[in-house]
């Protein structure tokens, strides 16, 4: 009998020190182990949602995810009409930017600083753009490399269509708000940064716009103003092109929701992951 008391004592201090010492975590897995969780919206900051959900997905294997990326506006939208539980923009899509109203009847949570960068085909030996010379190419006035010191082609400007988070980003950092050309022989529209990507690599002469996290294969990052397009570079204040990423909830999250937007928020996911993919954690930027 003293033996089983002695034994029952000390598994209770053992169930105590574990609630104690994992009872946050718990308390996590418990909310997460089911449920549907939909995103859609951003595909700048798709790659970071996916990566995210598959670590999520992997610690908390009866929680459904499915993750989609076209374009910023579409997240808000789809939470609204009830086909997303998570929206992802590349604004606080709460809160009115140009062109758009505010989805103030939403919650904003934010995940991540998002680096853009001018892109051009690898072989372009332009290396470096200043805002004026970037307002001229993207407004049709500079058609020619060959006026900013490149070869002798004509340019054709990619443009991300109306909606994309990435455009609204570069038009209000990289050109100082003014406007994009809207038509001409060499001026093309893309529906998502992967559409962008594909373009700019296929062709030489070529400029468009992506977040870091796209920029490898055949494209290249040209300098802005004189400095690199760079993690190190947004940190430290000297690369303008930038912008912070948000997941978008009707009202404050619950369950699964709330434990999958905890954890690209958590130290682990912002100092590990999201990182190797060439985003920013937000609290270097505080």
């Amino acid at each position: 009998m003293n033996i089983l008391k002695r034994f029952t004592a000390a598994a209770l201090v053992v169930v105590a020190s574990v609630g104690l010492t994992f009872g946050g975590i718990t308390t996590t897995a418990q909310a997460a182990t089911s449920g549907k969780i939909v995103v859609a919206g951003s595909s700048a900051l798709l790659p970071l949602t996916q990566q995210a959900a598959k670590e999520f997905k992997k610690a908390n294997p009866k929680v459904s995810i499915s993750v989609s990326g076209s374009s910023s506006i579409a997240g808000p939208q789809s939470v609204m009409k009830g086909s997303a539980t998570i929206g992802a923009a590349d604004w606080d899509a709460t809160k009115a930017v140009p062109g758009f109203s505010a989805f103030d009847s939403l919650k904003a949570h934010k995940i991540a600083v998002i680096p853009f960068a001018t892109i051009t085909h690898k072989s372009n030996p332009v290396k470096n753009l200043s805002t004026k010379q970037l307002q001229d190419i993207f407004s049709g006035k500079i058609k020619n490399w060959k006026q900013v010191g490149g070869d002798d082609s004509e340019i054709v400007v990619v443009n991300r269509k109306h909606g994309s988070g990435t455009r609204v980003n570069y038009q209000m950092k990289a050109l100082a708000g003014n406007d994009f050309m809207s038509k001409g022989e060499n001026y093309k529209e893309v529906s998502s940064n992967g559409d962008m990507v594909k373009n700019v690599g296929a062709n030489p002469n070529a400029i468009g716009y992506t977040d870091l996290a796209y920029v490898k294969g055949d494209i290249k990052a040209l300098s802005f103003n004189g400095v690199s397009a760079t993690t190190t570079n947004v940190v430290n204040g000297n690369y303008k092109i930038w912008g912070y990423g948000y997941l978008l909830t009707k009202g404050t999250p619950k369950g699964a929701e709330a434990a999958f937007i905890k954890f690209i928020q958590s130290s682990k996911f912002q100092n590990g992951s999201l990182k190797k993919l060439k985003f920013i954690p937000i609290s270097a930027m505080n």
